[in-house]
């Protein structure tokens, strides 16, 4: 098989590239612009392009398939050739499915939540040896790549993300997947700038709910208002599988669920992933895993790449990094530490980041939800705001809109760093939560500099 990649670069796309490359295809591909990890990625495999930019010359008859990326546009001239030469033309989440039609296909979905809850299921399945194919949307510990593919795995277990799936086709990604079991986390308004109101967002999920054919099965967290509603509202022949919180102490710093009278110990912590694990072990419990071997598996389960992923810890200091952006997340997540350690104070950073958060229209979303840090800091800068063209606001609109007259809001990292440095951090912990970088901030450096 032969396949072109147009936008080959992409964090999505080039794990796609990789996996198709070791399941023995001939992967070409080509993109405007190519950074870390995917650009070293590529090259150690040769996959990487000879020059940067679009070659309608790589776009031939004897192509099997062109899979075309998020940034592609309709004047794209490799897509334009393609199209004149009659060639198959996939989305990312079209050749995903594709690749998986013939497997069971189990779909994990929600604003939040995903990928931990996929994150879960695999490490179980690898840990029991039970052979899955997949993608998920962040490199998992013990696995080499975010997309794996091949012809003898019976399952495929994908994160079901709602965004769009191309610049050219406006479907949820997740719709595309078809799921035999499909699994809802929670739902809480996100993506603002393709989903304009609330219930729009929320018929994105009850589209992908109805999409469980007859037998299938719907795994919903019971825990959220929204998603309790979308399964109570299908009428089809499936089974509906509900979840909540199972019962769970916190001693000394560490989680335990509670099983047959016996504590297992666990890595990750928080209400919030209680919950995530519950959705993952009645996935597992549906295709044969049952709960002892899956809370055995799970006891050795150390996270997802930045969900409350421990960046430095010291006798009375935690230091954590966290992807938290949206209103639930960071409400959660802040729960989750201030729960974990009661006994110490908490200071929680977050960055403005996506383009929903850096909305005014949507600002006042987070009112409150940073009301249990003992100190609480946000950051934005402008140049965030000149990338997605949205208009600059002054300090006094953010503090109106999380409701806290004591936060601390800033423009510039390097006065996040110099914050940081005169706190006094015994009995402390610091939560840093951004789906980007806090413009360039080494956390890790961070952490190791501050007098703990």
């Amino acid at each position: 098989m032969r396949v072109h990649f147009i936008a080959i670069g992409g964090s999505a796309m080039h794990n796609l590239a990789i996996a198709l490359y070791k399941k023995g295809y001939k992967v070409t591909g080509s993109d405007d612009e190519i950074f870390e990890p995917a650009y070293s990625r590529l090259k150690q495999l040769e996959l990487l392009p000879e020059t940067i930019g679009w070659n309608p010359d790589k776009i031939s008859s004897d192509l099997d398939a062109v899979i075309l990326g998020m940034h592609a546009k309709e004047d794209n001239p490799e897509l334009i050739k393609a199209r004149q030469l009659g060639l198959k033309i996939y989305s990312y989440p079209e050749y995903l499915y594709e690749q998986s039609k013939h497997k069971k296909r189990i779909v994990i979905g929600g604003s939040h939540g995903k990928t931990t809850i996929t994150a879960m299921i695999l490490h179980v399945l690898k840990d029991l040896g039970i052979e899955t194919d997949y993608m998920v949307g962040a490199q998992l510990e013990g696995f080499d790549v975010m997309v794996k593919l091949s012809e003898t795995a019976p399952y495929m277990v994908f994160e079901g993300d709602e965004y769009l799936t191309s610049a050219l086709d406006k479907r949820p990604k997740f719709h595309l997947y078809r799921p035999d079991i499909a699994l809802i986390s929670g739902i809480a308004w996100d993506h603002i700038n393709v989903f304009p109101t609330f219930e729009n967002y929320v018929d994105q999920f009850r589209i992908f709910a109805k999409m469980v054919p007859e037998k299938g099965t719907l795994i919903y967290c019971d825990d959220d208002e929204n998603v309790s509603r979308i399964a109570k509202e299908i009428t089809n022949d499936i089974v509906k599988l509900p979840y909540n919180l199972p019962d769970y102490t916190i001693e000394g710093g560490k989680t335990f669920i509670h099983l047959n009278n016996q504590k297992v110990p666990l890595k990750v912590f928080g209400r919030h992933n209680m919950l995530n694990i519950e959705g993952a072990r009645l996935v597992c419990e549906s295709i044969g895993v049952g709960s002892e071997k899956f809370y055995h598996s799970i006891s050795s389960f150390n996270g997802a790449s930045k969900r409350l992923e421990l960046v430095v810890s010291h006798p009375f200091t935690n230091v954590y990094k966290d992807f938290a952006h949206s209103p639930s997340k960071l409400k959660a997540t802040i729960e989750a530490v201030k729960n974990q350690f009661p006994d110490r104070k908490l200071v929680a950073c977050i960055e403005l980041h996506t383009y929903s958060s850096l909305n005014t229209e949507f600002l006042s979303q987070y009112q409150h939800c940073m009301d249990n840090a003992d100190t609480a800091m946000i950051y934005y800068s402008r140049h965030a705001l000149e990338l997605k063209k949205l208009p600059y606001f002054n300090k006094e609109t953010v503090i109106e809109a999380f409701g806290r007259n004591d936060i601390n809001v800033f423009n510039e990292s390097n006065q996040i760093v110099d914050y940081l440095h005169n706190i006094e951090w015994k009995n402390t912990n610091l939560l840093m939560m951004s789906s980007g970088d806090f413009d360039g901030i080494n956390l890790k450096f961070l952490a190791d500099s501050l007098t703990i």
